[in-house]
């Protein structure tokens, strides 16, 4: 299976250390996540969403993540979710729901629902996992968004 992540070429390891640093919707502060998604195009789709495309880095890149078969990934489903958890800034039971899947270590992997949109995953890897070695980033290349996305509206 392969997934995707766009970050500039200085954030580009697959160490967490952004969503350490920071926390993120899946995962509070303080432990190390690395966030993809299913596709390029979602993944582009939340960096959107957190970003003017204006503002972005010219060293964007894509990275690939190759996750071999029979890796054990872990996943939320909708239907286990609060009514709020698209909500921004996300409810505090969301890092609480990666929390508590980092701290099992029962998966390398968490397959959640993207709150952009809910028919399609976003992956976290715990590169902490033991298991997290059977993911690796394949050859980066450039992206940029589209100029027509800048237009306003």
């Amino acid at each position: 299976m392969r997934v995707w992540r766009l970050a500039t070429a200085a954030h580009a390891a697959l160490d967490g250390e952004g969503a350490r640093r920071y926390g993120s919707r899946w995962s509070p502060r303080g432990y190390a996540v690395v966030y993809a998604s299913a596709t390029l195009s979602l993944a582009a789709l939340e960096r959107l969403v957190h970003t003017d495309p204006d503002l972005e880095p010219a060293d964007l890149i894509a990275i690939p993540i190759d996750i071999k078969p029979a890796t054990d990934i872990d996943s939320i489903e909708l239907g286990e979710l609060p009514e709020d958890w698209r909500d921004y800034p996300p409810p505090d039971s969301l890092d609480t729901i990666g929390e508590r899947w980092i701290r099992s270590a029962s998966s390398a992997l968490l397959s959640v629902p993207s709150a952009i949109v809910p028919a399609e995953r976003n992956y976290l890897i715990n590169p902490s996992h033991a298991d997290a070695r059977r993911c690796s980033s394949g050859p980066s290349e450039p992206f940029t968004f589209d100029p027509r996305l800048r237009r306003s509206r």
